[in-house]
């Protein structure tokens, strides 16, 4: 990373400011080193920005973040009341809304036989919700099921669920930070 940095550093102002617009301004995974580290170094502004913006999320119900229109990165189920309301959390601007527990955030399918759910002994409170019909999936940490976990840092600590689930045919919805 040091590398990439000294040579963003070296290079011509608008090479690197064409990457960190690229990256704030699309939403697309990083791609290439540089877009990595201007991906990790825009986050805490994204973030900061996302929760300055004080956007109203009751009643959003889309699949994409709306702040800043990228894919959820992960999933957190919190209690509520006999159950679990989902929520999606944005991988950039940690943006996080509700959405509906049967329905691939992906491609909307609602059919529940086509939406097989995965656990593992290891991290019990880590689902690993999969869509046939897209052949996607996305984690989500259930707090119901441990109120104290993290859910950024159990969905990296559970990297290889995601392994798993590829070796199965299915992709992320979207990566992480370390683009896993």
């Amino acid at each position: 990373m040091a590398q990439i940095a000294g040579s963003l550093r070296s290079s011509a102002e608008k090479s690197w400011i064409d990457v960190l617009d690229k990256i704030w301004l699309t939403p697309v995974s990083p791609a290439t080193p540089e877009e990595f580290l201007a991906f990790a170094y825009l986050q805490p502004f994204a973030e900061f920005s996302s929760d300055a913006a004080g956007l109203p999320r009751e009643g959003y119900a889309g699949s994409i973040c709306p702040f800043c229109s990228r894919k959820p990165a992960l999933g957190v189920l919190r209690q509520q009341g006999d159950a679990g309301r989902r929520n999606l959390v944005c991988g950039f601007c940690l943006a996080e809304w509700e959405f509906r527990r049967i329905v691939c955030p992906g491609c909307g399918e609602e059919n529940h036989a086509k939406l097989p759910v995965y656990t593992a002994e290891e991290w019990p409170h880590v689902r690993v919700e999969c869509c046939d019909s897209c052949q996607t999936y996305i984690k989500s940490i259930d707090l119901t099921k441990n109120g104290l976990a993290e859910p950024f840092i159990d969905e990296l600590a559970s990297i290889p669920l995601n392994l798993w689930a590829q070796d199965r045919g299915y992709s992320k919805l979207a990566p992480n930070l370390l683009g896993m």
